[in-house]
């Protein structure tokens, strides 16, 4: 039988960073991940969608997402994305389908991240963001790549928004992105060290052991809400041990047919090609 590029990349894909096509098998990863003391953020695989049936079936898909969560009495919080919400289509679209499901999931005690995407819909997303951080249950990524992050961070900060800080996953130009690894790192260890001045509950999302180390040193004397947050499949087992020493500790656990364009863009990230490479080895 001849074995393709594509189905190298979802045995890889599919079996060791995503839980599986439907909704039951990320449920299943959340209680295996609650088990060792972990809670899951889970995030629905989909986005750039132009369709509104498959925007329309993007937004049913979380509600019930959000439904079974409850039902199963799951540690996990939801992450959204914009453009699969419908912001290709249009901003009101995409901000009412985003409160529509905030709604929701507000009602049935679920927490929702609205997640990071390409810097061209960073300002629509921290608009829709706003006009919900106020009544809570709602947290926003922030990328340390994209040079106006620090700008976005006071900005959201003075709204008293629950940030998620990540590294950042899209292709950007050196006029708008941090290029340099080293660069990238630096801006994220100023930007966590801002959070821990003027925030009381974040997440520090980093597979980088050095900033962890950094973060908990400086959570000694702050004693701030902090979440260590990391992708399902990549260093399961460091995770583990933080939570192990009573760390809060969340996995990103996504799930959904749509793997291949997720997958790649991950494997076009070159802080996490050998993060990868090493999941392969024993995760």
């Amino acid at each position: 039988m001849q074995v393709g590029v594509g189905d190298i990349i979802e045995k890889i894909f599919a079996g060791k960073w995503i839980a599986g096509p439907n909704i039951e098998d990320a449920i299943r990863r959340t209680k295996q991940l609650n088990a060792l003391g972990m809670s899951a953020i889970l995030n629905h695989i989909g986005e750039e969608l132009a369709n509104r049936q498959q925007i329309s079936d993007s937004v049913a898909m979380n509600l019930r997402l959000i439904r079974e969560i409850r039902k199963a009495k799951a540690q996990a919080s939801i992450s959204l994305k914009l453009t699969q919400l419908g912001l290709r289509v249009g901003k009101g679209t995409a901000g009412k389908n985003y409160e529509k499901i905030v709604r929701f999931a507000r009602e049935n005690g679920v927490f929702v991240w609205l997640d990071a995407e390409s810097e061209d819909t960073v300002a629509d997303t921290i608009s829709i963001y706003e006009r919900q951080v106020g009544r809570g249950g709602v947290g926003i990524a922030v990328q340390a790549y994209l040079r106006e992050s620090e700008h976005n961070l006071q900005r959201l900060l003075k709204r008293r928004a629950v940030i998620r800080l990540v590294k950042g996953a899209y292709k950007e130009s050196k006029k708008i992105a941090f290029t340099d690894r080293n660069e990238v790192t630096a801006n994220y260890a100023m930007l966590m060290r801002e959070l821990f001045a003027r925030s009381g509950e974040f997440t520090i999302a980093t597979h980088d052991s050095s900033l962890i180390a950094e973060a908990m040193l400086l959570n000694r004397s702050s004693r701030r809400k902090v979440t260590y947050a990391m992708l399902n499949g990549i260093r399961n087992g460091y995770a583990a041990d933080l939570a192990a020493q009573g760390q809060r500790v969340s996995i990103y656990v996504p799930f959904g047919t749509r793997w291949l364009e997720y997958s790649l863009r991950r494997l076009r990230e070159e802080s996490h090609l050998m993060l990868v490479l090493r999941s392969l080895l024993g995760g």
